[in-house]
C-alpha cells in the first residue's frame, strides 16, 4: 500500500539566511514529518546544515506554480522555534527540526521532529481549481520526462477544472503554467535557449 503524500511547501534557511521554498510532498509518520527531497536539493543542503525547516500549509496555489516556473521569491516571516522562516500566506506552519536522516543516492529520508505549530488562518475549503493548478504543476516540473501528448492531454483535462471553479490567484498561475510548457516546447525547437526565466 502506497503512503498518503500531502502537498506542502516547505521553507528553509541557507547559512548565509537566504530563504528557499519549495513545493514538496511529505509523509507523516505519527508525530514525525517524513521528507524525501530528490538528489541535488538545496531543501536538502539546507536542512543538512542548518537540520531545520519549515512545513507551510497553503491554498494560495501561486505558490506552487510559482516556483516550478521560476518565481521563488514569496513573502515569510520568522519563525517562531526555529531558525527559518515560514511563508507570510501559510493558512499554517509546523516548524521542523532534523530527528533522522537515512542517507540514499537518489532521495534521502529526513524524519522531522515538530517543534512548534501555529495557525494563521481558516481553511476555506477544497477548491477543485486549486487542485488543477497543484497538478499542473507536478506536470511542469516533469516536462523533460513526459511525451508532449500526455503533457497536453493532462493539461486540457485540468483546463475544465480551472474554467469551472478558478478565481483569479488560480487564473494567473494557470497562466504561468502554459507559458512555461510553451516555453519548453519552444526551447525544444531551438527557438528560445531552456531555462529562459519568465
Amino acid at each position: 500500500m502506497n503512503d498518503v503524500i500531502f502537498e506542502t511547501v516547505v521553507t528553509t534557511v541557507a547559512p548565509d539566511g537566504r530563504p528557499h521554498v519549495a513545493p514538496m510532498g511529505v509523509r507523516y509518520r505519527g508525530d514525525q514529518v517524513v521528507l524525501m527531497p530528490f538528489r541535488p536539493s538545496t531543501t536538502l543542503d539546507n536542512i543538512a546544515a542548518g537540520g531545520c525547516a519549515v512545513l507551510n500549509i497553503v491554498t494560495d496555489t501561486r505558490v506552487f506554480a510559482g516556483c516550478v516556473t521560476g518565481r521563488r521569491e514569496w513573502p515569510t516571516q520568522p519563525a517562531e522555534k526555529i531558525t527559518g522562516v515560514r511563508l507570510a500566506c501559510a493558512l499554517s506552519h509546523v516548524e521542523l527540526q532534523l530527528a533522522e536522516r537515512i542517507d540514499d543516492v537518489q532521495r534521502p529520508v529526513l524524519n522531522m521532529a515538530r517543534v512548534h505549530e501555529a495557525m494563521h488562518a481558516p481553511f476555506a475549503g477544497f477548491n477543485r481549481a486549486q487542485a488543477a493548478v497543484i497538478e499542473g504543476a507536478v506536470l511542469v516540473s516533469r516536462l523533460r520526462m513526459l511525451p508532449a501528448d500526455k503533457v497536453d492531454s493532462e493539461m486540457a483535462y485540468l483546463q475544465i477544472a480551472i474554467d469551472k471553479t478558478a478565481g483569479p490567484a488560480e487564473h494567473e498561475a494557470w497562466g504561468w503554467l502554459r507559458e512555461a510548457v510553451q516555453r519548453h516546447r519552444a526551447a525544444l525547437a531551438g527557438s528560445i535557449p531552456e531555462g529562459l526565466a519568465p
